[in-house]
């Protein structure tokens, strides 16, 4: 449990107690100090080391609850459910949205960002893209698209990182749950997986030569082939709900 509490301190009265509570135990779960799935302390516990009441720490614990950092259980406890404000904004509106729209989310960010990264990667970037176009055309031979999905998303993660913006990287990594669960959940296409293959090879040789026209062109072919397989499914799935961008009309 020390580990769990390093870092923490006395609050000052500068701003309200349960504001500046708050922002330590969002200080604990953004250094990585409380990991996703970590159950933090107890109440009496938490004020008991910041020496302030109870309350103050409840109404802190109430407010990261709601921003969807932690999540309280019933009889159990308060977990981490997440370590970024910006995850934790992504997993509820990705929730709610079309599939087909999260889908054009990932065209916009991976088309720029394979650009930036045929401008600006180094040996090593390239290097690490080719180890993972390795393990992406394993994965198309495996026949799961589960295996497929988590090669995928760590090719396209690594062209990201590659581009080096920061911020860019972190939208794209959040949303990489996403993004991944909707892979997966899709049909297995030989056709697909074939034309992948072409355009994650085309991609990296793009970015090795510093071309950024045809590492955008490659990363929109790569998206616009799973934008045809996924086109059917998520029609009948808008069709069920009728929650389709025209369903009544």
């Amino acid at each position: 449990m020390e580990g769990l509490m390093e870092g923490l301190r006395q609050p000052r009265r500068a701003t309200t107690l349960a504001a500046q509570v708050a922002d330590q135990l969002r200080e604990q779960l953004t250094s990585g100090r409380w990991p996703v799935g970590t159950r933090i302390p107890g109440e009496q516990e938490l004020a008991d080391m910041l020496q302030v009441s109870r309350n103050t720490v409840r109404e802190a614990l109430r407010a990261l609850v709601h921003l969807g950092l932690l999540e309280a259980r019933v009889g159990d406890g308060t977990y981490v459910r997440v370590t970024s404000e910006l995850e934790a904004v992504l997993l509820r509106r990705t929730a709610t949205t079309r599939p087909a729209d999260v889908l054009e989310l990932r065209a916009v960010l991976e088309e720029y960002a394979a650009g930036l990264a045929a401008e600006r990667r180094s040996k090593a970037d390239t290097a690490r893209l080719r180890e993972l176009l390795v393990a992406a055309r394993e994965s198309n031979r495996s026949g799961s698209m589960a295996q497929v999905a988590a090669a995928d998303g760590a090719f396209h993660l690594a062209v990201v990182k590659a581009g080096g913006n920061e911020l860019l990287m972190e939208l794209y990594e959040h949303l990489g749950s996403a993004l991944s669960a909707l892979l997966a959940a899709l049909p297995w296409d030989d056709d697909v997986a074939i034309e992948h293959d072409h355009w994650h090879t085309a991609l990296v040789d793009a970015i090795g030569v510093g071309d950024a026209v045809a590492a955008r062109y490659a990363a929109s072919m790569l998206v616009r082939a799973t934008g045809r397989l996924s086109a059917e499914i998520f029609a009948e799935q808008a069709g069920a709900t009728g929650t389709g961008r025209h369903a009544g009309e």
